[in-house]
């Protein structure tokens, strides 16, 4: 590529939006002209040597009524064609049997004219014009008066985007425009235009030498393994502008010597990066049908497809609520098989983009799929046992698939200064890193650069990026790379019982908790206390006070629960208790049981006794309501095994949970970590979850020794004595 004409031509374009934009646009919307229209311009150049054809086969379509007009590509010799009379630059033969001329020809109409010429365009192109929103920049380029200026520095000859060699104003030949260089101009533009713009830019632009680095560590390892004349797919879920994707095809190409065949596919959900993506394909001759518009997650625009090659920076911290409905269905059951392994947070959907790729890994291949994929810390550790980030770790991990996550210096992108690290996945691991996963800490490995672009103050430089590749492939243990067995990063989250102790007594202090069901204890205490036996003749009267007093009071109310304060039968039922209660009282007394299992059974005693019967919720409320917990007390019996083994009730107040390294007995852990502490305590095994987490912080801790005494007064010192001379001269 002729990299000197090429940037020739981006500085040329892009001094046409402060030549011809400013005053018109703000500055950030310069891109919505610059780049649909820098499209148009090459599409128009492709077009011209075979428009007057094109018209005339339109014609004779037209003239048939025949309304597939897809054959024009065989016109065209490209997937696009424009059936209108202009063009953007060049004016047709005179003698033309179908005319056509240029937009500049007419300048009083040349907006109505610029109308019908986009309307000209195929399909597939008036997709692009259309989530551009080229058209809805028309009208204030009309009132402005500078349609007729843009299109003429446009189709200047002083720039060529032409295939062919043409001469400028001074005689210099300006060499052809491949659709390679083409491309790279395409893509400088967006660059610029994102680096401009850096607030945004992260949304859908991930800088140059992080996608070079993704690349390395996808294609290196198969260096030499990539069938010659073979072809292969590369796929991004999320593929922004397509950035991604054409910096893998140029790395895979130049890996294996322009021999094998690369396509590309790409998922994209806004509407401009969409467009400019697909402008990106159409412009290097890609069929742009291989770039899908909308959600990945909500709609997956290549279901039951795999691919060789995929590379992602999917949004992190950012909600997927609008495709939950589309990924879970009614209770909560996981209706896309996709994610059957688990969903995360709806506040974060980034490892679902890589349960997606996951998802597309071929299984049947010599060389499986690779994956390297962008994420932020929150991948590695958020989620607990048993959640669903977790079990998706866990499926990767135990499936063998993560092979190395490399930790990328802070500041590295333009809209955040995080940490963030990058996946390397494959289903076909060599046999000497099968097991295992190698964590390479990179953090330290950048430059700072000489102006930041909004958070991005470092970067990565070749050498950089070779000596990260090549750690990667050594796969040894250093400083900064670690090699860890699969089930390091496991562990078993085991929950932890202690008994419960209760002590109870019969008072009327506690009896008379009864007259309020404990669901409504405070509302129905209110009630009772401005109604008083009001209430066992019911208060339907009463309800707008009661509504009133509960609105004021800002107590929100289900209907239901304003129905049962106003129901006599329900406080009738709540008395009904207490008068139960007070014959316990008489019966048992009013002395003070510390052995929670004897006071049940002189309560179950004095039940027969009394003939009473009681439904079970009934019982346990009154038992509630005479009871309390006491360190001191007995342990309350659950049940008594067969065996004569004992199972007590839990204090769920007391429960805890341990996570305990999947490698080690969880057993001998509890023995030797828990019991010494707690000796009454047990493990409930039935609610044993296993559990995956990536610390990065632990395994590449580095101790940095606390400054002795003396140098930190030798420095308070010197301060001193600066700040001494500082206000002396203040007071001069």
């Amino acid at each position: 590529m002729n990299k000197k004409a090429h940037n020739k031509i981006v500085s040329y374009i892009w001094g046409i939006a402060d030549d011809v934009l400013r005053d018109v646009f703000v500055r950030g919307k310069y891109r919505d002209v610059i780049l649909p229209f820098t499209v148009l311009r090459r599409l128009d150049v492709l077009l011209e040597e075979s428009k007057e054809q094109v018209l005339k086969a339109h014609q004779f379509l037209n003239d048939q009524q025949i309304d597939d007009h897809s054959t024009l590509t065989n016109i065209t010799k490209y997937p696009f064609y424009n059936t209108s009379p202009f063009t953007m630059g060049q004016n047709g033969p005179a003698e033309a049997e179908f005319k056509y001329v240029s937009l500049k020809s007419d300048p009083d109409h040349i907006d109505s004219n610029l109308a019908k010429y986009l309307d000209g365009f195929s399909p597939n192109v008036q997709e692009i014009i259309s989530k551009f929103k080229i058209r809805n920049q028309l009208e204030t380029m009309q009132e402005a008066g500078i349609t007729w200026m843009l299109i003429e520095k446009l189709t200047s000859n002083e720039i060529n985007l032409s295939p062919h060699e043409v001469t400028n104003t001074k005689g210099e030949i300006m060499p052809a425009l491949t659709n390679l260089g083409m491309g790279y101009v395409f893509e400088e533009l967006i660059r610029k235009f994102n680096e401009e713009n850096n607030e945004e830019a992260g949304e859908h632009f991930t800088p140059r030498e992080i996608i070079r680095l993704m690349t390395h560590l996808l294609f290196e390892p198969l260096k030499g393994k990539l069938k010659e004349y073979g072809t292969y797919s590369i796929y991004d879920p999320a593929c922004g502008s397509g950035g991604m994707l054409t910096e893998a095809e140029h790395f895979a190409l130049h890996l294996t010597e322009n021999k094998s065949k690369f396509y590309l596919y790409g998922q994209e959900v806004n509407p401009e990066t969409y467009a400019i993506c697909t402008s990106d394909m159409l412009i290097k001759d890609k069929d742009p049908k291989n770039i899908a518009y909308g959600s990945t997650l909500g709609n997956d625009g290549f279901s039951g497809q795999t691919f060789d090659f995929m590379l992602s920076n999917p949004p992190y911290g950012k909600s997927w609520k609008i495709d939950y409905d589309y990924i879970v269905g009614e209770k909560k059951r996981i209706i896309d098989r996709r994610f059957y392994q688990g969903v995360p947070r709806s506040s974060d959907g980034q490892l679902l983009f890589l349960m997606n790729m996951v998802s597309k890994m071929k299984t049947t291949t010599p060389l499986g799929s690779r994956i390297a994929s962008v994420h932020n810390g929150s991948a590695l550790f958020t989620g607990d046992a048993g959640g669903g980030e977790s079990n998706m770790r866990k499926y990767i991990i135990e499936h063998d698939l993560l092979d190395c996550i490399i930790g990328l210096p802070k500041n590295m992108f333009y809209n955040t200064g995080i940490n963030t690290y990058i996946f390397v996945l494959t289903n076909k691991k060599e046999a000497h890193r099968q097991g295992k996963v190698q964590l390479i800490d990179a953090t330290e490995i950048y430059q700072k650069m000489r102006k930041s672009l909004g958070a991005k103050s470092h970067e990565m430089t070749a050498r950089h990026i070779e000596q990260l590749t090549q750690i990667y492939l050594d796969f040894e243990t250093s400083e900064i790379s670690k090699i860890f067995k699969n089930e390091d990063f496991g562990y078993q989250k085991i929950t932890v019982e202690r008994p419960l102790r209760l002590s109870a007594q019969f008072t009327d202090e506690t009896i008379e908790k009864l007259r309020f069901h404990k669901s409504l204890f405070d509302e129905m205490q209110w009630v009772y206390g401005r109604f008083g036996e009001q209430v066992y003749e019911g208060l339907n009267q009463k309800r707008e006070i009661i509504v009133k007093h509960f609105e004021a009071e800002e107590i929100k109310l289900k209907p239901a629960d304003i129905k049962k304060l106003l129901d006599s039968s329900f406080w009738q039922s709540q008395r009904q208790l207490m008068e139960v209660a007070l014959g316990l009282k008489e019966n048992i007394g009013d002395q003070v049981f510390d052995d929670f299992n004897v006071f049940k059974k002189a309560v179950d005693k004095a039940f027969k006794k009394m003939d009473y019967k009681l439904g079970a919720s009934d019982k346990k409320a009154i038992l509630d309501s005479v009871s309390w917990k006491n360190e001191a007390a007995e342990r309350v019996i659950k049940k008594k095994e067969k065996d004569g083994t004992v199972l007590y009730e839990p204090d769920s107040d007391l429960r805890d949970t341990e996570n305990v390294p999947l490698e080690e007995n969880m057993d001998t852990y509890f023995t030797r970590e828990v019991l010494p502490h707690v000796p009454d305590a047990w493990i409930d095994y039935d609610k044993t979850l296993i559990g995956y987490e990536i610390s990065f912080t632990k395994y590449f801790y580095r101790y940095e020794p606390l400054r002795n005494l003396e140098e930190i007064t030798a420095d308070l010192l010197t301060i001193e004595q600066k700040s001494d001379g500082l206000l002396k001269e203040i007071l001069a």
